[in-house]
C-alpha cells in the first residue's frame, strides 16, 4: 500500500451571484495500491463531499466536486518532507511577501 497526496477541487455557489467564483482546493492523505487507484479514490472522496445547505440569508449554496488535478506519491512519510508544493508568478511581489507575512503572524496569534 502507498500513500499519495490528491488535490481535490470544489466550486462554491449560491442562488444569488455574489461576485467572483469561488473554488476550494483540498490536498488529501490517499492510500493506495498504485496511482490509478488514488486517481479513482480520490474522485469517489471529492463526489460523497459534494454538499448543499441554507446559509444564514436563506441562500442554497452548494459545494459542487470539479474534479481531481493531481495526485503525487509520497515516497516515505519523514519529519520534514515535502508534501506539496506550487510555483506561480506574481506582478506585484511586495503585496504577496506582506501576504504571506500576515498570514505568518495570524499563526502566531492563534
Amino acid at each position: 500500500m502507498n500513500w499519495y497526496i490528491a488535490k481535490i477541487v470544489f466550486r462554491i455557489s449560491t442562488e444569488t451571484k455574489t461576485g467572483k467564483d469561488q473554488f476550494d482546493e483540498h490536498l488529501r492523505l490517499v492510500a493506495a495500491n498504485t496511482h490509478e487507484e488514488a486517481v479513482l479514490k480520490a474522485r469517489v472522496l471529492g463526489l460523497k463531499e459534494e454538499d448543499y445547505f441554507l446559509n444564514n440569508n436563506d441562500q442554497l449554496v452548494k459545494w459542487e466536486f470539479v474534479n481531481v488535478v493531481d495526485v503525487q506519491l509520497i515516497e516515505a512519510l519523514n519529519d520534514g518532507i515535502e508534501l506539496y508544493s506550487k510555483i506561480f508568478e506574481m506582478e506585484k511581489s511586495d503585496d504577496y511577501i506582506q501576504y504571506v507575512h500576515l498570514r505568518a503572524a495570524a499563526l502566531q496569534t492563534t
